[in-house]
């Protein structure tokens, strides 16, 4: 029998897949369902800012059109938002009498404030870890790429100071040094970091002449991303990692493993799949243990990482030259 536990955020996990932050994991029910499907932890659906923002600017249109009073919209903010906390923090609640897998709640702001209020008020509920979402899109022109980069480590000491649970933190790989910078992270005294978010992109309908979205999901391709830095920053950080993005099989999961993730995030796989799927991905990443002569996942965590290869620029440069530079 082999032993497919591991440790994320100093959480004792059955094994390394955790049902990343969706539609799925919104309420109670679906987080238990997850556990019964054999994840091993569950990141809550993030709790945006931004949508509590996007509400209240609708009832203020409405309202100023109506010829409403504005005096009295400063109780109404804090009325809705404490009312969006509140109904987050009673998932997690519920979530926390209902499982026995580790609960990480999720949030994503967009005022610096903002953070370490909402983080408290998830640990008080009973979260036993916090996954901050942050990302500043490149898009944005208003501000130069330091200003960007101080945000991040801002934002994380002012959370950290706050809150006693472990904090990870997921970003997009959209920095102008990320290795340095993920080695940074790494050393403000965060958990762990998740790479990386995925953003949707835009698409042209030629027809209609219109922008559309492009796939909502994530396809298996997508995963050369996260596990070729996976696989640089592993055995280079001061903290776990955890692989997200196109991990859609067993095979996958067991390359993120080799290249050095403590654990490994699925969402899209399990819309398309359904939450039975996790078993799938168990049993594939068991047997090929089983094949392969491993015991444990530390037997082989890591093995594939530019760290312990035996030709570094593998992970760099080869297939440009291989394919594009005449090389055999």
């Amino acid at each position: 029998m082999v032993d497919l536990s591991t440790e994320y955020l100093g959480l004792k996990l059955k094994n390394p897949l955790i049902a990343g932050s969706s539609g799925l994991s919104a309420t109670a029910k679906g987080v238990r369902e997850y556990e019964e499907k054999g994840a091993a932890a569950v990141v809550l659906k993030s709790i945006f800012e931004e949508e509590i923002m996007y509400e209240y600017e609708d009832i203020l249109r409405e309202a100023s059109q109506e010829g409403v009073n504005m005096d009295q919209f400063d109780y109404y903010d804090f009325e809705l938002k404490s009312g969006k906390i509140k109904k987050y923090t009673d998932l997690i609640e519920e979530c926390k009498k209902s499982v026995s897998i580790p609960v990480i709640a999720s949030i994503n702001c967009v005022y610096s404030h903002e953070w370490t209020s909402f983080a408290k008020q998830l640990e008080e509920a009973g979260a036993d870890a916090l996954e901050l979402h942050m990302f500043f899109l490149p898009s944005e022109f208003e501000r130069t790429t330091e200003e960007k980069e101080k945000a991040y480590f801002q934002i994380i000491e002012k959370v950290l100071k706050e809150v006693s649970i472990p904090m990870a933190l997921k970003i997009s790989y959209y920095f102008s040094n990320l290795g340095p910078m993920i080695q940074n992270l790494s050393n403000t005294g965060i958990a762990g970091l998740v790479l990386f978010n995925r953003f949707y992109s835009p698409d042209f309908d030629i027809e209609k002449l219109e922008v559309v979205s492009s796939n909502v999901f994530s396809n298996p391709s997508d995963v050369t991303i996260s596990l070729r830095w996976i696989g640089i920053m592993a055995e280079r950080v001061n903290c776990d990692l955890a692989a997200s993005t196109g991990v859609h099989d067993g095979a996958a999961l067991i390359k993120q493993i080799l290249a050095g993730a403590n654990a490994v995030q699925v969402v899209s796989a399990l819309y398309k799949h359904g939450k039975g799927h996790i078993a799938t991905m168990l049993n594939t990443l068991e047997e090929w243990m089983k094949k392969k002569g491993f015991n444990s996942l530390s037997d082989f965590r890591g093995k594939l990482s530019q760290a312990k290869s035996s030709n570094p620029a593998v992970y760099e440069r080869v297939q440009f030259m291989k394919y594009f530079g005449g090389a055999s």
